[in-house]
């Protein structure tokens, strides 16, 4: 839907691009030819963030620009500060020859290349035309993979439901299966029943398209690496109907999932030694006669009984099939993603992607990560002594405890319940931006997959 987030091919005609931060300029602009100093300064370039003027040479034809790179207390507002600068300057071919910091190279490169995408599946849009030569040096095919992947992700969220429904979710990780050699299979419909995924099946069977289990699998030498995504396509809340204020994102319910095909076709792109499965329960969560009701008990797949007290904390219950089966092929490494609670939203906002750990060791290398990468993770304590707020007595769990607290920590606390002893990462994320910046345009968004990347290698010890 967008077009290729690529480097451009080196070239004798692309425009040499000097990063100037504020308190560099003067010093920057005491080396060079009188009339350059002085187009700088009538076009009032002050190097400040976002700013960029094209420098015009004898016969008017741009020789270099210039892009501000503000002060390092603005840059900090910012998560990809040089792409408010990549947005300003026309279509053409730029090549940086001075000015950015070894240190953040890489991702003020992607944030570069996100600063093309749109998503034009119904307007046409307008996103930014001025393409990159990748630095020397630079792991142009790395970054390249996670601009590609960030735009998958973004995709899939921001397709309305109507168009990104079970069938169409299923659809998308078949088109990445196939693109790279993997296999994918479909649990579908009642096969949910006969193949013991019931809470799966309970979940989605009101919908016009009926639930599935979407598995993708990658990769034969390796850490058993299983990734599990929430694929609700849409939440009405069930018989437990959210209000309209509540239910204008929910086509974004299913960012779980297309958050884990987004780090799928990372680590599948860049060849990882990983043995990849990928879980996807599909669903959506609708109003009919055969709904799922407050007040059931349903059995999951490994057994556990769960109260049913808010058909709209149904995430958690579908996640709870997916990782049982997940758990019995004992991998290396489980991880799930899902957009699973507004209290992660209050405890950290919108913007910070909380994640459980099974020990702090992991967490530490994920949080590492994440910095490192422009993908901010904070973590979230598993806090063992609150299971008893998920134990309703009537049966082995509660789907929603009452009391209002702590509603991440028990919503993890509840997945937990389906993993073993499986050494296990959740992430609760927002997955949607909610006003345009530089490089993250309106809408969906990824979150945890660049941190989780490069954070594989030193947890599985690749």
């Amino acid at each position: 839907m967008t077009m290729a987030l690529s480097f451009a091919p080196p070239a004798e005609r692309s425009v040499a691009l000097h990063v100037i931060a504020k308190p560099d300029l003067q010093a920057w602009l005491a080396e060079q030819p009188d009339h350059v100093a002085a187009w700088v300064n009538s076009n009032e370039f002050t190097g400040a963030l976002g700013q960029a003027l094209l420098l015009p040479g004898a016969d008017g034809t741009p020789v270099a620009a210039i892009a501000g790179y503000g002060t390092e207390s603005t840059r900090v507002r910012k998560r990809f500060p040089l792409a408010s600068a990549a947005e300003k300057l026309p279509q053409g071919s730029y090549q940086i020859v001075s000015g950015l910091p070894d240190s953040v190279r890489e991702m003020e490169c992607l944030g570069w290349l996100l600063s093309g995408y749109s998503f034009d599946r119904y307007a046409s849009q307008t996103p930014s035309q001025a393409a990159l030569v990748a630095p020397e040096g630079l792991d142009a095919a790395r970054i390249e993979a996670m601009a590609a992947a960030e735009a998958l992700t973004r995709d899939l969220v921001n397709t309305p439901a109507a168009d990104m429904g079970p069938d169409q979710l299923q659809k998308a990780a078949e088109d990445l299966a196939q693109r790279f050699g993997a296999t994918c299979d479909v649990t579908l419909g009642d096969a949910l029943l006969k193949d013991n995924f019931p809470v799966i099946h309970a979940v989605g069977r009101a919908a016009a398209q009926v639930p599935r289990l979407i598995e993708v699998n990658w990769g034969s030498k390796g850490p058993k690496l299983t990734l599990v995504g929430k694929g609700v396509c849409f939440d009405t809340g069930g018989l437990d109907l959210k209000p309209a204020s509540a239910m204008g994102l929910m086509k974004k319910d299913m960012g779980g999932a297309a958050n884990v095909l987004g780090l799928a076709h990372m680590i599948m792109a860049l060849d990882l030694p990983v043995q990849l499965r990928v879980l996807i329960p599909a669903v959506e969560n609708a109003v009919a006669g055969n709904a799922f009701r407050p007040g059931d008990i349903l059995t999951a797949r490994n057994g556990l009984t769960v109260e049913i007290n808010n058909t709209d904390a149904e995430g958690r219950l579908v996640l709870a099939d997916a990782l049982a089966l997940a758990e019995e092929a004992r991998p290396d490494l489980l991880i799930s993603m899902a957009t699973l609670t507004g209290a992660a939203r209050v405890a950290v906002g919108p913007d910070l992607a909380p994640f459980f750990a099974s020990d702090d060791q992991m967490a530490q290398i994920v949080h590492r990560a994440g910095n490192q990468t422009a993908d901010p993770v904070w973590q979230m304590p598993f806090h063992t002594p609150y299971e008893a707020m998920i134990e309703p007595g009537i049966a082995d769990l509660d789907n929603a405890p009452s009391g209002g607290f702590a509603g991440s920590i028990t919503a993890a606390l509840f997945l937990r319940r389906f993993v073993g002893e499986c050494r296990y990462l959740h992430f609760d994320i927002y997955s949607w931006q909610r006003t345009k910046e530089p490089g993250r345009s309106k809408g969906g968004l990824g979150q945890g997959p660049r941190a989780l990347l490069a954070a594989l290698p030193e947890i599985l010890e690749l």
